[in-house]
This record gives C-alpha cells, structure tokens and sequence, in this order.
C-alpha cells in the first residue's frame, strides 16, 4: 500500500494571487519559486511512494513540469485543499494507503514533521486523518500575536483533548495566555502546521460533507471534520532546531527568507 504527497497549489488566490510562482531566495542567494521549494521538502520524506502537484492553473502546471515535477490537473471548483488532493486521487487512481496534503506555501516543513504523521496515523487506527502541531517557544507565540496586532492572517493555532484528539483550529491564538514567555521557553501555545494525512475513506467522506459555519468563518477546511463529528489525530512534532512559517500573505517573504539563511537553507 502506498503513500502519496499531493501539493495542492492555485493561482487565484484572496491575500496573495500567484503565490506558488512568488520567488524565495535561499541563504546562498538562489532564489526559487515557492511551488518548487515545497516539491523539494516532499521530495526529502522518506517512505513516499509518489509526490504530485495537483493544480487548475496552466501557469503553476508549466512552472512545476519544468523542474520535473507530476502534475495533475484538477477542476477550478475544488473550494479547498483537501477536496483537490481527493480529485487528484480520483486521476491517479490505483490503491493507496494514505495521501498526505502538503500544503504548497509551507516549504520548511521538515521531512520529519511528515514522517511522524504517518506514522501516527499508521498507530491510530480510530482517526480519520492526523495533522501535526509544534508547540510554540515565547518567540514563536510573539509572532503569532505580532500578526494578529498588526491586522494580518497569519499562522494557525490548535487545541486538542484525551488521546491528542482535536478540539479546536482557529486563525486566533488560542489558548489564551496573559503571560510573557521569552525565546526559547516552550508556551502551551500550538502552532498547527497546514501539512494533513488521510485515509483515502476520509477523503471520499469529506466531499459529501456539508461546509458549517466555523469552516467559513475561520476559513480552516479541517473544521468540516470536525463540525460532523469525525476524529482528527494532533501529532504533536519537533523542532529539532529547525524554524517554521508559512507563507500566507506577502509579508511572510521576508521572514521566510531570514528564516533560510539563518538555517543555512538554499
């Protein structure tokens, strides 16, 4: 049975149109589009059978191919992330045992982070998908509060009960802390890493499942698990010394930029 990374990726795009195409610029000074960067983390996941982008954007598709990426067209009706990467399935066909959703603006997730995903979903045989969480440093949680001062979507936060089942995803920082953490002190804030692994049966469910309200008001596709009642595993990953963001609005260029260079990251 195999694993299959889909990168989601679309053009149009609310906070940031064309943002697979925009160009990082690596700690050496190369600089490559996001859409590559993100192939080139999948392409680093040991125990991946297969690693496609599934798009609706002739431009996204020209760009991926001509670094030697699969590319699997996909309908511009697909509302979201997960509901692309079940019609990409739906193309490729053949039997797999779990298809993991990689989004395409997070291009320094760590192989691990992917690793341990799969793994944890393998161990819970209860949960429809699992998503990882990395616990926020007081660094972490200040930028998370920096954006949210500052009038920008940022990063998302998790909640999660018994058996690390989730609770909660929200654009807001929850939970609530009036505290100040400094670098490097671990808070118990969670920083949800927009990286998902499913059973294809979840998948298929997914599609049937009507939008709610918290969906739409947070703008987070996951909720639709949770506001029909199915189980979604939080796998909680480390660091390892590794930086993590993702680009969700322009202003993240930079940050991930610094964030490469700091790390040595071309």
């Amino acid at each position: 049975m195999s694993v299959v990374i889909v990168i989601p990726a679309r053009f149009a795009s609310s906070r940031y149109p064309g943002k697979p195409l925009a160009m990082l610029r690596g700690a050496s000074g190369q600089e490559k589009s996001l859409i590559r960067r993100s192939w080139e983390a999948a392409q680093a996941v040991s125990g991946v059978d297969r690693v496609v982008v599934a798009t609706d954007d002739d431009r996204i598709r020209a760009a991926a191919e001509a670094f030697g990426a699969e590319v699997v067209m996909t309908s511009e009706t697909c509302a979201n992330g997960t509901e692309r990467v079940a019609e990409a399935l739906d193309v490729l066909g053949g039997a797999v045992e779990i298809a993991v959703n990689l989004q395409g603006d997070a291009p320094l997730t760590p192989a691990w982070f992917i690793e341990d995903l799969v793994a944890g979903l393998r161990a819970d045989p209860g949960a429809d998908l699992a998503t990882p969480v990395l616990r926020c440093d007081g660094q972490g949680l200040a930028a998370l509060l920096d954006d949210r001062r500052a009038g920008r979507v940022g990063g998302t936060t998790a909640v999660f009960g018994a058996g690390n089942r989730a609770l909660y995803f929200s654009k807001e920082v929850i939970p609530y802390t009036g505290q100040t953490y400094a670098d490097g002190v671990p808070t118990p804030v969670f920083h949800h890493v927009g990286v998902y692994a499913y059973r294809p049966a979840a998948l298929d469910a997914y599609r049937r499942l009507a939008p709610g309200p918290l969906e739409g008001l947070e703008g987070l596709e996951q909720l639709r698990f949770l506001e029909h009642g199915r189980p979604v595993l939080c796998v909680e990953v480390e660091a390892r010394g590794r930086q993590f963001w993702e680009l969700n609005n322009p202003t993240d260029v930079p940050r991930i930029e610094a964030m490469m260079a700091a790390m040595g990251l071309d």
